[in-house]
């Protein structure tokens, strides 16, 4: 299997530096952060008060075993009770009736005083029911709030860490770009970004809450009654070895659905982009069946990834039955032997049902943290890249360079010393109009990727106007150079916004003054929306011919000193070459131009002609020079004149 395309291995499962560097894209959002932390902490404190509420009102007001009274002067008259005493003691025995201790005896009590006393009781019942419904709007009205600005901090973080991402893309080389896939950077802007998005709202400040929770339960279970926490705690050990069994194994299943998702994606990739292909071959049943063994094999992983969760889950839900069925089992027969009151066995019953499930949540929450992880470093490792090109820091911003090219015994190698070109030396003078030929792999292409250094020499040197190319700031030098391509890109949007690529200083009548001059403007003003005219991805709403007419406006509009012509009239039609001949004039003047192209017809009109032999020149001179001397470019002039004859 071809690897290119695969992710990288994970990382450790946590990593102190990796979370370090994340925390600091939270830096400016620290008070929102805690802030949230804060709100968990009164989230938190409301989950834990509703059951001990809930004790209370049982063991206080429904339930209870001996209760005091403070003597009011309306409670007196339903009690038989000496005027100097200043409380009531009463006794309630499974659910019998009430009873007066006084001097030393349990005197029954009346009706009246039993309604007196239950009426106490249902006026505390109900101020509990109105401190649970204000419990439950302040948590909810928290949750809203921490779920809200947890979001927004979290968006926000994760927003510039995409917006550096995608800027420091766009400042690397080329040469990264050569052994890079598309789908894999593409997957670092999106996918990675976003499984971060996931840790900073579902892990990263809820672990918060998880600590909260569970030191509040541990304390208040410990303060009921330390027997009963005892017997609660004592199933923590196999929790913590399930867990420990559940860390170790699910991450090997985890990489493998990584790869095997890794493969899915390049699969759809070259299928969607070669989709032409595939229809012209008739290979859609191959390409499928193709498709279908990589998909089934990221179900075979997905279904061992989730075998292995399906235990983890319910095992700490069985620990957590076991310890319930423990203080159930204990905390009932304290109950019936006068030990301990209900509400404090039910109390804890409710605590250990929040104990576990923070523990048995755990399960999504190390897999995010482990893809968090593993994003983090891809991530990391794409902004630490540092471009291959990179201007020092007196690097010159020159103005209105004239033209005038020099390569100096330039030696060039993509790989190590696998030359492409080899001690290449000439001179291009201002206003000069240059092309060069050569077959296939000539090293035609390779010039004009160093003349706008898109890559650096390994020997010699490159300079425009006597200026050293790696003395001069590559966003100046760019500017200067106006490259038509053989293979035009345009982008969504639309025309006007294709010929000016949103520089706002370029003006609707200069984008139309230069299709004017690439005689792009006849068809362009025939579009039912003429310049705001839609392009679709790529531009496969317009012909090849017309697309190559909107990149020559694209590249007249921007003033360049040097033109520069890869094979631009390659692959158009016979009608959209004749209007590119007519305006190929007009894009030369003042200009020095650089022309490359396979069909010597189109450069015979250029000042003089570089012939490249396997990254050599090997002759130089005009079109007629060139042909008395009966050399290489002699040989490919009859070749060609031959084929055209037969053609």
């Amino acid at each position: 299997m071809n690897t290119f395309h695969e992710e990288e291995k994970l990382a450790k499962t946590y990593d102190s530096r990796l979370m370090m560097r994340l925390l600091s894209y939270a830096k400016p959002y620290l008070a929102l952060i805690m802030g949230c932390i804060v709100l968990l902490a009164f989230i938190a404190a409301t989950d834990l008060a509703q059951p001990y509420l809930f004790k209370v009102a049982i063991d206080d007001h429904l339930n209870y075993g001996t209760k005091t009274y403070e003597l009011s002067d309306t409670a007196r008259q339903y009690f038989d009770v000496a005027a100097t005493d200043e409380t009531l003691t009463i006794h309630q025995k499974d659910g019998a009736r009430y009873h007066l201790t006084t001097e030393g005896r349990q005197l029954p009590l009346s009706d009246e005083a039993v309604t007196y006393l239950r009426q106490q009781d249902y006026r505390a019942v109900m101020q509990l029911a109105l401190l649970l419904v204000f419990i439950f709007i302040a948590g909810f009205i928290m949750n809203f709030l921490q779920v809200y600005l947890l979001n927004y901090a979290s968006n926000r973080i994760i927003m510039s860490i995409r917006q550096e991402l995608f800027d420091h893309l766009q400042h690397m080389s080329l040469g990264y770009f050569d052994h890079q896939p598309v789908g894999r950077l593409v997957t670092r802007i999106t996918n990675d970004t976003e499984t971060l998005h996931e840790m900073y709202t579902s892990v990263l400040v809820n672990l918060f809450k998880d600590v909260f929770l569970l030191g509040g339960i541990v304390i208040i279970m410990i303060r009921l009654n330390l027997q009963l926490a005892l017997v609660s705690f004592s199933l923590i050990p196999f929790v913590l070895l399930a867990t420990w069994f559940f860390r170790s194994r699910v991450r090997d299943a985890y990489r493998e659905v990584r790869t095997r998702l890794a493969r899915i994606n390049t699969s759809l990739n070259e299928n969607l982009s070669g989709v032409r292909t595939i229809h012209v071959f008739a290979r859609e049943a191959q390409q499928s069946q193709s498709f279908d063994d990589l998909n089934h094999q990221h179900l075979i992983a997905n279904e061992k990834e989730n075998r292995i969760s399906s235990v983890f889950r319910p095992a700490v839900e069985m620990i957590g039955s076991l310890a319930l069925a423990a203080v159930v089992y204990f905390g009932s027969r304290q109950v019936i032997s006068g030990t301990i009151e209900f509400g404090i066995l039910f109390a804890f019953i409710s605590y250990i049902r929040q104990f576990f499930q923070p523990i048995s949540n755990l399960t999504d929450k190390y897999n995010i943290l482990q893809s968090a992880m593993a994003s983090s470093e891809r991530i990391f490792q794409l902004l630490d890249r540092a471009p291959e090109i990179k201007d020092h820091n007196e690097a010159l911003t020159p103005a209105n360079l004239k033209g005038h090219i020099t390569f100096d015994h330039v030696w060039f190698a993509y790989q190590e010393e696998d030359w492409i070109l080899k001690d290449i030396s000439f001179n291009i003078h201002p206003g000069e109009s240059v092309a060069f030929v050569g077959a296939t792999g000539a090293g035609k292409t390779s010039l004009i990727h160093l003349l706008a250094r898109f890559y650096d020499i390994q020997k010699g040197s490159i300079s425009i106007d006597g200026i050293d190319l790696r003395n001069i700031k590559q966003s100046a030098l760019r500017r200067e150079i106006g490259i038509v391509l053989q293979d035009v890109f345009l982008f969504s949007g639309t025309i006007a916004e294709n010929i000016s690529l949103y520089l706002p200083d370029i003006s609707r009548k200069q984008i139309e003054q230069a299709a004017k001059e690439v005689n792009a403007h006849d068809f362009i003003s025939k579009l039912p929306n003429g310049y705001d005219e839609p392009v679709m991805e790529r531009g496969n709403n317009f012909s090849t011919g017309q697309q190559q007419l909107i990149s020559f406006a694209r590249t007249l509009v921007a003033s360049p000193s040097i033109l520069v012509l890869d094979e631009a009239t390659a692959h158009i039609d016979a009608e959209t070459e004749g209007l590119i001949q007519q305006a190929i004039p007009r894009l030369m003047a003042g200009r020095t131009t650089i022309a490359i192209a396979h069909r010597l017809s189109t450069i015979q009109h250029c000042d003089r002609i570089i012939v490249l032999h396997q990254g050599e020149i090997v002759e130089m001179g005009n079109h007629q020079d060139l042909l008395k001397k009966r050399g290489y470019y002699y040989r490919l002039y009859r070749l060609q004149y031959q084929e055209n004859n037969s053609a």
